[in-house]
């Protein structure tokens, strides 16, 4: 009895967990009905409920998505050894905690939707590098405000005032590590100009 009403309670959550994938990625659902072939008033069902999840649906939803299939169920972890990661909300940004042990770097994937507020440049101890996954991320640095692309990385002291985000063309992706006493991370990236602060174009 418990393990069907364990089954019971995942199913319940897989619409929920669907809807807050697609919306943290700024997917519409047009867009994800262009993707899997599946309508969008079946995708709006399944997010709200009212549709029974099945494989055949939910295969197309986790290959448009990138993401595994038993992310999308929220699969039991007993006897999986791999890790499940938590995500955290800050400053509009999805940040998922990739290290997990305390040390002098901690690595990152950050998720920003399209279009965020007004840029606000900050300023702390360390030194933050980071590769564009998917979209265009723009980079503010002290005087430089610059748009990289999936395949490029910047690094740069964070006691200089910076801001990142999306261009407001679509969501980004990146992978961030971040070291809070100023370390500097293995990866050298090369300016690709100039006075540009620390970027490779994927070379």
């Amino acid at each position: 009895m418990e393990t069907s009403d364990a089954i019971s309670r995942a199913l319940t959550e897989v619409g929920p967990r669907l809807k807050r994938l697609r919306t943290q990625r700024g997917v519409t659902l047009s867009t994800l009905s262009e993707a899997t072939g599946i309508s969008k008033s079946t995708l709006s069902r399944l997010e709200s409920g009212q549709r029974r999840p099945s494989l055949e649906l939910l295969l197309p939803i986790s290959q448009a998505h990138q993401v595994p299939l038993d992310e999308l169920v929220g699969a039991p972890e007993v006897g999986d050894p791999r890790i499940r990661l938590t995500s955290r909300h800050v400053a509009g940004k999805t940040v998922i905690p990739l290290t997990r042990q305390p040390g002098p770097l901690q690595t990152f994937k950050v998720i920003i939707p399209p279009a965020l507020s007004t840029p606000e440049l900050c300023t702390h101890e360390g030194y933050e590098w980071f590769f564009v996954l998917a979209g265009k991320a723009r980079l503010i640095l002290a005087d430089h405000d610059i748009v990289l692309g999936p395949g490029e990385a910047a690094e740069f002291d964070t006691r200089l005032p910076h801001w990142f985000g999306s261009t407001g063309e679509g969501p980004v992706e990146l992978l961030s590590l971040f070291g809070r006493q100023g370390e500097r991370m293995h990866v050298r990236a090369k300016p690709a100009t100039a006075g540009a602060p620390g970027r490779e174009d994927g070379g």
